[in-house]
């Protein structure tokens, strides 16, 4: 059988583990300048953790884990008989992979509050996993990088997660990018004015796909789901709203007068505007968008989506929100978090597309140590030890070398490596060393030769 890999996920050479390792290490650097702290959780939870947090497409998306051993020994013959997946899938599976960062976190935080010094900012960067279908920019197995803090309704953390955002994309040297923002009390508050308070998540779920199915499809979603045609003439404007921020804003405010949680959105996004427009971004620019929805069931306050420079066809690179409630969830009230996620895959995709990745050098020795006289293979050893030990990288060519072909072989690999220093020869504790660069060669002793490669 034809090695494969499951549709969704994906190996990684050296090349792209690189560059990879360059964009979370780029966004580690950022998270801690701004004062968060490392955590990690395990990599499945119990099913009960994430089931019902994502919404009803969310919960889809779960991949659940077979209990060990007879997993059927337990199922109910009924569920089995009349092929019931949903009520079969409780009884064959405790357990599931997990969907993203947040709701593991908000678990981590009840079950540790009494460790936790409040207000907690953690960040996290791990593989999540959905049963999503796989596109560009779109994988079953993917990594977030995730930035949280709990314990705090401040509106500053909004401001300074706009600021973190900027950070990341000015140091990776991805200018253009735009953050936008909303609020989910602004939509709660058009759902209220238009009389689908009850369609609340139908109403903001199909509002996020706009720009995916545009107007008549989420006109037709809506409808789908009971939204009256009258409902849905009032929310007409918002598929063109157009003009600045603050013009927006007003807008806003005038549809929403008589809605004191609407009111509330308005004011709170105001306030982000204002303090940003006060402080300045680096590259990124900042845009009120009232149909983001961002249809997760969590977020109660502001919502974060970021989209990549124009002219680059990829979706989010990154999105987030503040939940107001989630550890409640977990039996811990009145812990309101706010969060954002940056998506690596993606985000790296874009730098690829964009040419700037090509400051980031693959790892590799500073010299090598070819093997053309066995006899001598205790003496480079040693060496070796001696330079690695002074923080040289320093790599061993382990085959000999006898024969010209052989040794072809060897300066071939340098060449490929891009290895910059060649020690060919080892005589009476003296090393040929050669700048396979400039072409310069010189005899010198261990001493001379750490001196050299320092």
């Amino acid at each position: 059988m034809k090695p494969s890999i499951p549709k969704g996920t994906r190996d990684f050479s050296p090349t792209e583990v690189t560059h990879r390792t360059y964009i979370i290490n780029t966004i580690k650097k950022v998270f801690e300048t701004f004062g968060f702290q490392p955590i990690e959780t395990p990599s499945f939870e119990n099913s009960a953790t994430l089931m019902g947090k994502y919404g009803e497409e969310g919960d889809r998306l779960i991949f659940k884990i077979l209990n060990s051993g007879d997993y059927l020994g337990k199922a109910n013959e009924k569920s089995l008989s009349d092929r019931d997946s949903l009520k079969l899938t409780s009884q064959i599976s405790e357990k599931a992979l997990r969907y993203d960062l947040t709701v593991p976190f908000a678990r981590y935080v009840v079950q540790h509050q009494n460790d936790i010094t409040f207000p907690f900012k953690r960040y996290q960067v791990q593989p999540v996993w959905r049963a999503d279908r796989p596109q560009k920019g779109r994988f079953r197995e993917f990594f977030q990088c995730d930035a949280d803090v709990v314990g705090s309704k401040s509106l500053w953390q909004e401001v300074e997660f706009i600021q973190l955002y900027d950070a990341v994309f000015t140091q990776l040297g991805l200018s253009g990018t735009t953050i936008k923002i909303n609020n989910r009390k602004i939509l709660s508050g058009i759902a209220e004015v238009i009389g689908a308070q009850d369609k609340l998540i139908d109403f903001t779920v199909a509002l996020d796909k706009l720009d995916k199915i545009g107007k008549e499809g989420v006109v037709k979603e809506m409808l789908s789901k009971g939204i009256t045609e009258e409902a849905i003439l009032k929310v007409q404007p918002l598929f063109d709203f157009k003009g600045t921020n603050l013009e927006k804003l007003s807008s806003l405010e005038s549809m929403l007068q008589t809605s004191e949680e609407g009111k509330s959105g308005v004011a709170a996004l105001r306030f982000v505007i204002n303090s940003i427009t006060e402080l300045d971004l680096e590259t990124s620019s900042l845009e009120v968008d009232v149909t983001l929805a961002r249809g997760l069931n969590y977020y109660t306050g502001a919502i974060f989506e970021v989209a990549a420079p124009k002219g680059v066809k990829m979706g989010a690179i990154g999105g987030g929100g503040r939940y107001d409630d989630l550890t409640g969830i977990f039996g811990l009230k009145d812990v309101s978090g706010v969060g954002v996620s940056f998506g690596l895959d993606r985000i790296y995709l874009v730098l690829e597309e964009l040419g700037l990745f090509s400051t980031v050098d693959l790892p590799k020795p500073k010299v090598i140590f070819l093997n053309f006289d066995s006899a001598t293979d205790i003496l480079k050893m040693k060496a070796i030890k001696s330079l690695r030990e002074k923080n040289i990288k320093t790599e061993f060519y382990p085959d000999l070398g006898e024969s010209n072909k052989q040794q072809k072989r060897q300066w071939k690999y340098v060449t490929t490596r891009e290895i910059e220093f060649v020690v060919s020869k080892v005589e009476n504790d003296n090393f040929t060393l050669k700048n396979s660069i400039s072409g310069e060669q010189i005899i010198c002793s261990l001493e001379e030769l750490v001196e050299k490669l320092k």
